[in-house]
């Protein structure tokens, strides 16, 4: 046998399984594409679909804030706005120095844009200028023809028609920032998305700010936008009603002036805030438009603190504004009677230790009426001794001091009753006799806010009910729920009492803020005044003669305070004033209170029907 005849076999064994292996590669090839093609091809195109089409959100057109007959707090209205793209323009940099001299741009904001435009692609659009006058606007699109890569633009701003007189309450809006959303929120990347930042922009955010529009756009394999395939504008946000009065807003701050302090009315029966005046503000409209480091480090700096709402984070000693308190605790545990009468030399003395009352001399014998509406002090050492610390406690906490009222807008302040738990646990020492003496008078460890004093004057004259506070009456169309008012349980003769009292200070000729020309259509008020000492009084100024708050330095002298209600028949409205480093409150607090409460008793705020908007929102532009 021939050798190649032997090798034939071999050779035929190794070419078939070459032709396996090729068949097998053929084979896992062609399965491959299968796969790919057939099998994966709703995948694939769904991929090569997002790499040429785009999908980014729009903000949708935030809801406005209104007041309770219809007039807008917070709307929105045009931004003109001017945008640079770079790759339209040949140099950019001289189109940028013809564009400034139409609308001047800062130096920082001008090596701002060279950066960017340096770093990305040259078909991005940059914003130049924004909230621009409708003069700079028109004169931008006069000269547009000879500014290639210049584009003007219309989007949307909010706008505080009234400036600073609803800051504190309404807030405002600003560009969100890594604490406000997600890292990795979308929203964060919207161009001209806002948020609120504080006051009812901030607590109703989600709601005012709508459903996020979208628009598809193809793109080519670098991402220049080639066409806008479909645009989504989303849902505008909700507006809001708010059951201030604006015009009685307006005229608390104009009464308040350039002092530092807040006014708040109260529907005693619903529990609507008319008015929550925080005096000074701030126009939020500057926010919006963004303001200097330099300016927010002179807000932040002044003594006067006009981003705090004092009305509801503002804490202060009660003062004698308590004293209706003590004597309610005193009668509801039956410790003294309407008769008891104490008699004031002007010092009332507690071992070693000497509590002087403000009126020098003492004001004789007295009973709890004349107590009150003399506002003696010595009386109520003496019922703060008897009481003690934990009758006050529970009965102050009971008419809403120490907790927040759950008012609608961040930032509200708890205040402070103190009781020997409390002392134990913060200063841990045991209480003493002479600190239940300072609390009978609104002194000491004491610390309540007016929007607490509004909310106890008006569970003392509603008939002893619990009502609430609120802010918002409606949310788009729907009228917001309020709480039922319980019964707080109180004896109906002990409050008439403290009405009375209270009468008598405005209405008797020797009561501590008497004013004898107050009547509206045979309307008169009642209230209390409170002066809040800020200073420790040493003996040696006693002797020497006290100091009067008008030769002190501004944070040296006494605040003044006054809390009241009206109509006397059948009331329907409780006010709080305080002036932070005012005096007296009889002579600084007290006529504000009464020239408001005149204006409401005239007006009648409530007898008007609350106005709901019309919902009439646009796209966006």
């Amino acid at each position: 046998m021939r050798a190649d005849d032997r090798d034939n076999p071999l050779f035929t064994r190794r070419a078939a399984i070459m032709g396996i292996g090729q068949l097998g590669l053929f084979a896992l090839l062609a399965g491959r594409l299968y796969y790919l093609q057939i099998r994966q091809s709703e995948e694939y195109a769904i991929l090569a679909e997002e790499n040429r089409i785009n999908i980014g959100l729009l903000p949708s057109l935030r809801g406005d804030i209104f007041d309770r007959f219809g007039q807008a707090l917070a709307t929105n209205r045009p931004n003109f706005q001017v945008v640079i793209i770079p790759e339209q323009t040949s140099d950019p940099q001289e189109t940028l120095n013809m564009l400034n001299q139409l609308v001047p741009i800062s130096a920082s904001r001008r090596r701002r844009l060279n950066r960017d435009i340096a770093r990305t692609r040259g078909f991005v659009s940059f914003t130049v200028a924004e909230n621009l006058t409708w003069e700079a606007f028109s004169s931008v699109n006069v000269h547009s023809p000879h500014l290639p890569g210049v584009e003007p633009q219309v989007g949307e701003r909010r706008f505080y028609p009234d400036k600073d007189a609803f800051f504190h309450i309404v807030g405002y809006v600003g560009r969100p920032d890594s604490g406000d959303l997600q890292e990795n929120d979308p929203l964060l990347k919207v161009p001209g998305f806002r948020i609120g930042k504080s006051g009812i922009e901030k607590k109703m955010d989600v709601v005012l700010r709508g459903e996020t529009g979208s628009r598809r756009v193809e793109v080519n394999n670098v991402g220049r936008v080639i066409r806008e395939l479909s645009r989504d504008p989303g849902a505008p946000g909700a507006d809001i009603v708010l059951t201030l009065d604006a015009e009685l807003q307006k005229r608390a701050l104009d009464r308040l002036g350039k002092q530092s302090g807040s006014v708040i009315v109260m529907d005693i029966h619903t529990g609507d805030i008319l008015s929550l005046a925080s005096s000074p503000g701030f126009d939020p409209n500057n926010f919006t438009l963004g303001i200097s480091q330099k300016q927010w480090q002179r807000l932040i700096e002044d003594e006067r603190k006009p981003l705090i709402n004092k009305a509801v984070a503002g804490q202060y000693a009660p003062g004698s504004t308590i004293k209706m308190i003590v004597a309610l605790a005193a009668l509801e545990e039956g410790i003294i009677s309407p008769n008891t009468k104490i008699n004031c030399s002007g010092q009332y003395q507690l071992g070693q230790d000497v509590f002087h009352c403000w009126q020098e001399g003492g004001h004789g014998i007295v009973n709890l009426h004349n107590a009150i509406k003399h506002s003696c002090d010595v009386y109520f050492y003496e019922l703060a001794r008897r009481l003690g610390i934990e009758s006050i406690a529970r009965m102050a906490k009971r008419f809403g001091l120490g907790s927040v009222t759950g008012l609608e807008i961040p930032g509200e302040q708890t205040g402070l009753v103190p009781d020997k738990d409390w002392k134990r646990a913060t200063i841990d020492s045991d209480w003493l006799i002479g600190e239940s003496l300072l609390a009978g008078i609104g002194q000491g460890y004491f610390l309540t806010t007016p929007i607490q004093l509004t909310l106890m004057m008006a569970r003392l004259v509603n008939g002893g009910k619990a009502v609430v506070p609120s802010l918002i009456y409606a949310v788009g169309d729907n009228v917001q729920p309020r709480p039922e008012s319980s019964d707080m349980g109180l004896n109906s003769k002990h409050l008439d009492i403290i009405h009375k009292a209270m009468k008598a200070v405005i209405n008797d000729a020797d009561g501590t803020a008497y004013f004898p020309k107050f009547n509206v259509n045979g309307k008169k008020f009642a209230g209390k005044t409170g002066t809040v000492q800020v200073r420790r009084i040493t003996n040696a100024e006693r002797q020497a003669g006290i100091i009067p708050n008008e030769k002190l330095d501004w944070h040296l002298r006494d605040h003044a305070l006054f809390i009241g209600y009206a109509p006397l028949t059948n009331p329907k409205y409780a006010i709080t004033v305080i002036i932070e480093h005012g005096g007296s409150g009889a002579k600084i607090a007290a006529p504000i209170a009464r020239d408001l409460l005149q204006y409401v008793l005239r007006e009648e705020p409530l007898s008007r029907d609350i106005v709901l908007p019309v919902a009439n929102k646009g796209e966006n532009i």
